[in-house]
């Protein structure tokens, strides 16, 4: 007879996950994905080798799952600018960008490793997928810019993907990380970017 997990083992496997997860998530962020080793990750979450594969059968599923955690966060507080957030189109567009670029720059190991770090194969349908999403929410408010008449008439997908590649393409470099007015500078050109980008008429940017 096969053996059930009862509720208690169950919560505390799910909660030993997601100490795994988060640990590797640091690792990552610290060293890049090349280096995130499963003994480096183990070392860092308090557990044994054995213990991390008992969760994920290799390397590669941890480090997908530690994409997918990270880049949802950062698609779900983008979404809440875009789709939520106070103001109208244009301005949302702005605030969405700015937000997204400062956690970038506040967490530039993370940042640096979820837009462009070498990784993991398994890792190239993920960043994909992400992409894919963050490309939607942009997507979203550019459509709703050109109905309200912010926005010249265009193609919301081609716009939104233009946004998504020429901002991660901006933030990459810079991920070394600029602080003080570098950083500031840097934000403001962006959002000015991105306004210019889906034809705002002006790209006052606050």
């Amino acid at each position: 007879m096969a053996y059930r997990k009862t509720p208690a083992v169950q919560d505390r496997l799910a909660a030993a996950k997601d100490r795994l997860i988060q640990c590797a998530t640091s690792v990552v962020a610290d060293v890049g994905w090349a280096n995130a080793s499963v003994t480096a990750v183990a070392a860092a979450a308090g557990m044994s080798v054995g213990s991390v594969y008992q969760h994920f059968p290799s390397k590669g599923a941890l480090a997908v799952e530690v994409f997918r955690r990270a880049s949802a966060r950062e698609v779900e507080v983008l979404g809440e600018v875009l789709r939520d957030g106070s103001g109208d189109a244009a301005e949302r567009l702005a605030c969405g960008v700015r937000v997204f670029a400062r956690r970038a720059l506040q967490h530039p190991g993370l940042a640096y490793a979820l837009l462009a770090a070498p990784a993991e194969p398994s890792l190239g349908e993920a960043r994909s997928e992400f992409r894919r999403r963050y490309r939607a929410v942009f997507t979203d408010v550019v459509r709703e810019g050109v109905a309200a008449g912010l926005f010249p008439r265009q193609d919301p997908e081609v716009t939104a993907a233009a946004l998504t590649g020429a901002i991660g393409e901006v933030l990459v470099d810079p991920l070394s990380a600029p602080t003080g007015d570098a950083a500031d500078h840097l934000v403001a050109e962006l959002m000015a970017m991105s306004l210019r980008c889906a034809g705002a008429p002006s790209a006052t940017t606050g």
